[in-house]
C-alpha cells in the first residue's frame, strides 16, 4: 500500500512540474519584439498615429523604414534619424496626449502613400507629412516632416 501512494505521489509531483515547466515562457522569450499588422497602409498610418498620440510603443520598430527621417520645422529646425525618434518614442511608454486627429491622404499608389496627419493638441496643432512605402508586403513610414501652429 504504501509503494502504491508513494507511486501516485511520485506520478502527481511529476505531472505538475511538467505542467509548470510547459507553461512557463522559455529562456529569452522577452526578447521577442511585439508585432503589429502593417499589411496596409491605413493600418501603417493608424499605427503612427497611435504612436505618437498614445504612446503606443508596440512593433515600433517595425513602424519605421531603416532609412527613416523625421525633420521638424519650427525656430530652430532640426532633422531626427530612426534610431532618436525611436528612443524618444519609447520614453513615452504608454502616455496619452490629449489630441484631436485627421487624417487626409495626399497621395496613394499600390506601394507609396503620403498623408498629411493633423494633430490638435491643447495650445497648438502639429502637422505631419506622413511618407509610406510598402517594403515587401509591410507598410512602413519613411519620411516624417512636422510643422507646428
Amino acid at each position: 500500500m504504501k509503494t502504491l501512494a508513494k507511486t501516485f505521489a511520485a506520478a502527481a509531483l511529476i505531472a505538475v512540474s511538467t505542467f509548470a515547466m510547459a507553461a512557463a515562457k522559455p529562456a529569452g522569450d522577452n526578447s521577442k519584439k511585439a508585432t503589429v499588422n502593417l499589411s496596409t497602409a491605413d493600418l501603417a498610418i493608424d499605427h503612427y498615429i497611435s504612436v505618437m498620440t498614445e504612446g503606443q510603443t508596440a512593433g515600433v520598430e517595425q513602424l519605421f523604414t531603416s532609412d527613416f527621417s523625421q525633420k521638424i520645422h519650427a525656430s530652430n529646425d532640426k532633422t531626427n534619424s530612426r534610431s532618436e525618434v525611436i528612443s524618444l518614442l519609447k520614453k513615452q511608454k504608454g502616455e496619452q496626449l490629449n489630441c484631436k486627429t485627421s487624417t487626409t491622404i495626399v497621395e496613394q499608389s499600390s506601394d507609396y502613400m503620403l498623408a498629411k496627419v493633423t494633430m490638435q493638441f491643447d495650445g497648438f496643432t502639429k502637422i505631419d507629412l506622413v511618407t509610406l512605402v510598402n517594403d515587401g508586403g509591410n507598410w512602413k513610414v519613411s519620411q516624417s516632416i512636422n510643422s507646428y501652429k
